[in-house]
């Protein structure tokens, strides 16, 4: 495999992680609650999983996983309806308006940062698309009879890029936090951030992937 094969899959990678979606709202929502480092343990939860999966898709699990259709349509409605409980809680959140003081939300515990990492990683593992994605586009940028460690670099370059945007992303929102700290400013980002992922949570729910 030639650097200019790779050059081509970072190009064509970074397109597809500067597409917003489900882990780009799960971040964003994290962040503005939690700042900077609930944020950060959120997009390490997605950037895992993304490892993982592209691990998968290496080892040929991600495969097996695609023709097990009771296998894959189970991690399909998982990913719906978490993205679905995600969008309501954001709902009721905006609906009922008790929000605590930023300076509160500095320095998460064990426990929030857990659940912090827990949401992201859970969000990008139950989208069935990121497997596809990985089994669709790996093979393309590698040709027959290449070396293993080629396919290491390119099964972990996704997750390393998408990492570094997501913490642009937690770095961005973070600042803008003292901005968006007002109560109806809040609410209406709840709203509108429940509002996106009950969006996508139906649109996985009715797409064939």
């Amino acid at each position: 495999m030639s650097l200019s094969r790779y050059g081509e899959f970072l190009a064509f990678a970074i397109v597809i992680i500067l597409i917003p979606g489900p882990d780009f709202a799960v971040v964003t929502k994290n962040t503005l609650v939690g700042g900077r480092q609930r944020g950060g343990w959120t997009a390490s939860g997605v950037s895992s999983s993304n490892l993982l999966q592209g691990m998968a898709a290496v080892t040929g699990l991600s495969a097996i996983i695609l023709r097990a259709e009771p296998v894959f349509q189970a991690i399909k409605w998982a990913g719906v309806c978490y993205l679905a409980y995600l969008g309501i809680q954001a709902v009721r959140s905006a609906i009922r308006g008790e929000y605590t003081s930023l300076d509160n939300t500095q320095m998460p515990g064990t426990g929030v940062a857990l659940a912090g990492w827990r949401q992201g990683f859970v969000s990008n593992i139950t989208n069935p698309k990121v497997l596809v994605f990985f089994l669709a586009v790996l093979p393309q940028f590698l040709p027959s009879g290449v070396g293993f460690g080629w396919v290491l670099l390119i099964g972990s370059t996704f997750s390393i890029l998408g990492m570094a945007w997501l913490f642009v992303i937690v770095a961005g929102m973070h600042g803008l936090r003292t901005v968006l700290a007002r109560r109806k400013v809040r609410c209406s980002l709840d709203a509108t951030t429940g509002a996106v992922l009950l969006g996508f949570s139906a649109k996985l729910a009715t797409q064939h992937v």
